[in-house]
């Protein structure tokens, strides 16, 4: 294993060697490349691409990234296929020598949990919370099915819904991660307390105040509400503006300062208010994707698409609580 300088200066030539024009024979050759940037002293991102599930994006949209300590690795999500976590796995161990302990997936969403068979095979354990592994065992298939047809089978060669090794089952066992030599917390939502999706993940790395958000944050894009509960969403967020945080990945878009939790609580406050404007008037379900519009929202990506679908939904929602006396809680259920 080589020395802690060793490992630095190998960091250091790859960020260099990742800094370099397109084109160049040591820099990325295509959209699919994987190149680290190091975000905080030993905190990685492995950044998703820009744009919609594609061939031209290969499905690489998600945020992936890694914790290297002195006594290991921590990677944080693993991309949208068998072969785009091989990927990311050689970019880790482009960065370090030390041995992976732990793969955490922090949602069940495709762009981020598909590569893990990738890190098992390397035999590197894969941690989910329970929830996220029910939600992913129920639904994933299908998204497999249909990431097939969209990128083709050569692209998605040998993937499969992956299977946790670990389950996480409440906040009592969120530090229950693998020793790296450095404080690495696992942040969730109390059982029973809903919140942006069923068991998301954040993960902390307590050194740097990093935190990789995953389903709580995304920069740039459109966060999606189909499985959300609004209001615990709301007081998740409420949670990391008490926690001294000084750097975000997010779970699509580029490293970002903790003012992204502002911007994100924005767009839901907007959206529901919006929304429940629309509802006020007697519009039909079939006009609002149309009229829901947020222009501070409207060059993000996925807002043709991610946000006309979140408007629906939380209309329909909104019009259920109000047809059942219960208020406009925007609930999943």
């Amino acid at each position: 294993m080589p020395a802690p300088d060793t490992d630095a200066r190998r960091r250091r030539l790859l960020l260099g060697l990742a800094a370099l024009p397109l084109g160049c024979a040591t820099g990325p050759a295509t959209t699919g490349d994987e190149a680290a940037q190091e975000v905080a002293d030993g905190v990685f991102l492995l950044p998703g691409v820009r744009g919609e599930i594609g061939p031209d994006t290969r499905g690489r949209v998600g945020n992936a990234g890694f914790i290297v300590g002195p006594g290991g690795v921590i990677a944080i999500d693993s991309g949208t296929s068998h072969r785009h976590g091989l990927a990311r796995l050689a970019a880790i161990r482009r960065v370090t020598a030390q041995p992976l302990r732990a793969l955490v997936l922090t949602q069940a969403r495709q762009e981020f949990l598909f590569g893990a068979t990738a890190f098992q095979a390397a035999g590197v354990p894969v941690a989910m919370h329970r929830d996220a592994a029910r939600l992913m065992v129920s639904r994933c298939e299908g998204c497999l099915k249909t990431l097939v047809s969209l990128l083709g089978a050569d692209e998605m060669a040998g993937t499969r819904v992956p299977r946790p090794d670990t389950e996480i089952l409440s906040p009592d066992t969120a530090d229950r991660l693998p020793d790296i030599g450095r404080p690495v917390r696992l942040l969730m939502a109390a059982p029973g307390q809903p919140g942006v999706s069923p068991g998301h993940l954040a993960v902390l790395d307590e050194r740097t105040g990093t935190l990789f958000a995953g389903a709580l944050l995304d920069a740039g894009a459109i966060p999606d509400v189909q499985d959300a509960d609004l209001a615990g969403w709301h007081a998740a967020l409420a949670d990391l503006r008490r926690r001294s945080l000084q750097h975000i990945i997010p779970g699509h878009g580029p490293a970002s300062s903790p003012a992204l939790i502002d911007r994100v609580e924005r767009y839901l406050t907007q959206l529901a208010a919006r929304t429940a404007a629309l509802l006020a008037t007697g519009m039909p379900l079939s006009e609002v994707a149309d009229a829901a519009d947020l222009p501070e929202f409207a060059t993000d990506d996925h807002y043709d698409t991610t946000h006309r679908r979140n408007a629906s939904i939380v209309f329909l929602r909104q019009e259920r609580a109000l047809m059942l006396g219960t208020g406009t809680r925007t609930s999943p259920n």
